[in-house]
């Protein structure tokens, strides 16, 4: 197998979750309603902790993390379904779509790391509370939410190199409305 993609489709079409007009219109209220709490509710956590100095220690670190990357996850797929929502499109290019599966599995696994280093925090304070602050120092916190960058990252680059190299032909729609593996891996040739 050669390394270049041998695609012969350029892009997908991403058929999203409803084809007729007037649920539409409703879809796209909707979606822009979440989007736009997820995002405002998201800010103000990062806002309160920062503003707050009482809440700088480990568990809202964590928590101003999560709320990051949740800011992220929720603008990697979103944006691009209200496009095509108000523009009427539905194509995406074949390096649009790894890029959106790229990010999408990114904050995923992200999302999870946060979560166990959330989980191994509260350990930490019910199971050792005396030695709390000396266990879950800053370089420690700072340590653990690098890592879990550095882990997701090179996790998901390993499966979007593996997924650019498939070879997609004849039928390019994706029953979604954003690029996932298992339609993707289903078109493939």
């Amino acid at each position: 197998m050669r390394g270049a993609n041998q695609s012969n489709v350029s892009e997908f079409l991403l058929l999203g979750l409803s084809r007729q007009p007037q649920q539409q219109q409703l879809l796209f209220v909707l979606f822009l309603s979440m989007y736009l709490a997820t995002i405002l509710g998201n800010l103000l956590i990062l806002l309160a902790i920062s503003m707050d100095s009482h809440l700088h220690i480990p568990m809202y670190f964590f928590l101003s993390n999560l709320s990051f990357v949740d800011i992220c996850f929720s603008s990697t797929t979103v944006p691009k379904m209200l496009t095509n929502h108000l523009l009427g499109t539905q194509t995406i290019s074949f390096s649009g779509c790894l890029t959106q599966m790229y990010f999408v599995f990114m904050f995923v696994d992200m999302d999870n790391f946060l979560l166990a280093v959330m989980a191994y925090d509260c350990f930490v304070a019910l199971c050792h509370p005396l030695h709390y602050s000396t266990k879950m120092t800053h370089q420690l916190c700072a340590l653990l939410v690098a890592g879990s960058w550095v882990i997701a990252n090179l996790n998901v680059l390993l499966h979007t190199l593996l997924m650019a190299q498939l070879s997609f032909c004849g039928y390019n729609a994706i029953p979604h409305f954003f690029c996932d593996a298992m339609p993707l891996l289903k078109l493939s040739c």
